[in-house]
């Protein structure tokens, strides 16, 4: 799990591609829960993808569990992205 979560660091700190995609969508929609939508996204997806690279494998719900409260846990340093 724990080269899972670097992973998840890494797509948190490319902070300039965020702005990008953000800045690019907000047409669609500008508000601060879209913009975390697309974070959260990124951030699923390096957790999906990397737990079935890593592990050949797709995510217990235990692992789950686990995403959704490093997600939670961050949720304040997300909003900082952009």
């Amino acid at each position: 799990m724990e080269k899972i979560k670097q992973k998840i660091h890494e797509t948190i700190s490319n902070k300039d591609e965020i702005r990008q995609l953000i800045q690019l969508l907000s047409n669609i929609d500008d508000s601060k829960s879209f913009a975390l939508g697309i974070v959260v996204g990124r951030l699923y997806n390096a957790f999906y993808y990397q737990t079935k690279r890593i592990l050949n494998r797709e995510p217990t719900k235990f692992e789950f569990a686990e995403f959704l409260e490093f997600v939670k846990s961050k949720k304040s340093a997300l909003e900082n992205l952009w």
